[in-house]
């Protein structure tokens, strides 16, 4: 770290209230971020009529599980990159994590989305000087995964 190393868990904090707070898409989801440290990520939404699909089931939509997928997804990129940033300085590290954006996402749908709040997580499954792979998973209040997800984010 150089002089003007940043101080990771005020980084961390403010990157919680901005993506919670400042992004009106996730403000909109009710994104709530149970965890968010280098290593371990976990958001949560709750179910809402409005997130329902198909409404003889009461089942949550499929986009709102791709999206919570790919935020989550984001996160845990930007957090293998901050990983590799040894010398950078907090205001180089937000930059960066402003580029951060998604190349690549699939989505498999493994059950159907029924639940009183779910909870994505996930891991990198590679990350370079360009580019992040991640898996995640979507599980609802019972710990029943729904869904997967496997994506690639520019981060470089």
């Amino acid at each position: 770290m150089n002089d003007e190393s940043y101080d990771l868990e005020s980084m961390l904090t403010l990157m919680k209230d901005v993506y919670e707070n400042h992004m009106p898409f996730n403000k909109l989801l009710g994104v709530k971020i149970v965890t968010l440290e280098l290593d371990d990520i976990c958001v949560r939404i709750d179910m809402r009529e409005d997130f329902i699909g198909n409404f003889i089931k009461n089942i949550l939509h499929g986009g709102v599980i791709s999206s919570i997928l790919d935020f989550t997804g984001g996160l845990v990129a930007s957090m293998g990159m901050i990983k590799q940033m040894n010398d950078a300085t907090s205001q180089e590290i937000m930059d960066r994590i402003a580029k951060v954006g998604t190349i690549d996402l699939r989505v498999d749908y493994l059950r159907s989305g029924k639940g009183d709040y779910f909870t994505a997580t996930g891991f990198l499954l590679r990350t370079g000087k360009k580019v992040a792979v991640v898996r995640t998973e979507f599980r609802n209040n019972e710990d029943i995964l729904i869904a997967a997800g496997t994506s690639s984010y520019i981060v470089g």
